[in-house]
């Protein structure tokens, strides 16, 4: 008994109250979200957010109105996937995979007890479709332009002497010069305070913008939250929310055959638009069969020609001479491979592949990011040449 009292004054005691001092030191230094981090990953036994979180947040739902499938591809179901691309997909521990030719459904499979209205994180490729309901919101007339000084709509940093110069623009292209470190792991860091933090407009009006406007290409989350919270005010005095623009603009219109939720920041009251809009995989794909047809879908103009080319441009301004120029705004580029193709990315490899001269879509969801051998030619990641390579061998040999 005495060695055990000794124990609990000289080692668990010192502890606890270790313990205690580090929990008040990160609730005092405005970093508590790391228990809720704590909490949906590592006791989880995930080491970073996953694709199925969306049901340990707040969000808003996205309703589907009248559902329009796929129109089937005379292939459907005669294709078989090459032994490379079969063993990449299964080791990167894909849940879904899709491949769409001229507008029809070629393939898809799912793994993992996933399925056809299986629900998954988007993460970044959520950046998307966020571009795509401001570039929206320009053309309804809810902004004035698509380079409307971000202080019409943030006017928190009207005193900022680079924040004056910054556009709306920039931040879609990802060249405000906003302070923002990129992070999916290190639980210390903006990144992981966004995704589990409770009151994100007050973090992100809290950070400053360090660099002029309009400079290089500098990925960050940060901007397309900015982007959100301008977006949110210009659309509140008509009535929507992000999820409900998103919905009546783009979900219904294109015949989403499953609801989508978005999930929320911890104060719930704004969409974490740089990620978190979780979908089925064919309903991903209606993405970006749309950038792929200029934005018109069943005859109908949802976004004008000019905005999409806007946004699947690479952004050569904001790249160094003789750097590839990957990012156009909140679309990814690969201009110059031996299989052009444009893209909505996500962390632990979400991917919608838009392939213009093959007029081709492929979707591949899943719980960790493929890095087989780099594809020579390409300039992203190396899945990302594989996939496109071993889908246009594929189908040209239909």
């Amino acid at each position: 008994m005495a060695v055990l009292k000794a124990l609990f004054k000289w080692i668990v005691l010192p502890v606890l109250a270790l313990l205690i001092i580090i929990s008040l030191g990160l609730i005092v230094t405005g970093n508590g979200y790391i228990f809720r981090g704590f909490q949906l990953t590592y006791l989880k036994g995930e080491a970073t957010a996953n694709i199925d979180d969306y049901v340990d947040f707040d969000n808003r739902t996205i309703r589907a109105g009248d559902a329009l499938a796929w129109e089937k591809h005379p292939s459907f179901g005669q294709v078989a996937l090459t032994p490379t691309l079969q063993n990449a997909l299964d080791t990167d521990n894909t849940v879904a995979f899709a491949i769409i030719k001229d507008g029809k459904l070629v393939y898809e499979n799912y793994w993992q007890g996933y399925d056809a209205n299986s629900h998954t994180n988007s993460f970044s490729m959520a950046k998307t479709v966020t571009t795509m309901l401001y570039l929206k919101a320009v053309e309804d007339g809810y902004i004035a332009s698509v380079n409307e000084p971000i202080t019409t709509w943030l006017p928190e940093y009207a005193d900022n002497e680079y924040a004056q110069n910054c556009t709306l623009a920039d931040l879609s292209a990802m060249t405000s010069g906003y302070d923002w470190t990129e992070d999916y792991y290190f639980p210390i860091n903006p990144t992981a305070k966004s995704y589990y933090g409770y009151d994100l407009v007050k973090q992100m009006l809290n950070r400053d913008f360090v660099a002029p406007c309009g400079g290089q290409f500098d990925y960050s989350s940060g901007d397309t939250q900015l982007l959100g919270i301008a977006l949110t005010r210009a659309l509140k005095p008509h009535g929507y929310t992000i999820s409900s623009y998103l919905e009546e603009r783009f979900w219904q219109p294109l015949g989403m055959q499953n609801e989508g939720y978005w999930s929320l920041d911890g104060a719930e009251n704004i969409e974490k638009v740089y990620c978190c809009l979780n979908a089925s995989a064919l309903d991903f794909a209606k993405f970006g069969q749309l950038l792929l047809n200029g934005g018109a879908w069943q005859g109908e103009q949802l976004l004008s020609k000019a905005h999409v080319e806007f946004m699947v441009t690479p952004n050569t301004d904001a790249f160094v001479k003789g750097d590839v120029p990957i990012y156009g705004h909140s679309v990814w580029t690969d201009r110059d491979s031996p299989i052009p193709f444009y893209a909505m990315l996500g962390h632990l490899g979400q991917r919608v592949l838009v392939l213009p001269e093959e007029n081709e879509i492929i979707v591949r969801l899943g719980k960790q990011k493929g890095l087989p051998t780099p594809v020579a030619g390409f300039h992203l990641e190396p899945d990302l040449g594989e996939y496109a390579t071993e889908v246009k061998a594929i189908l040209d040999g239909l």
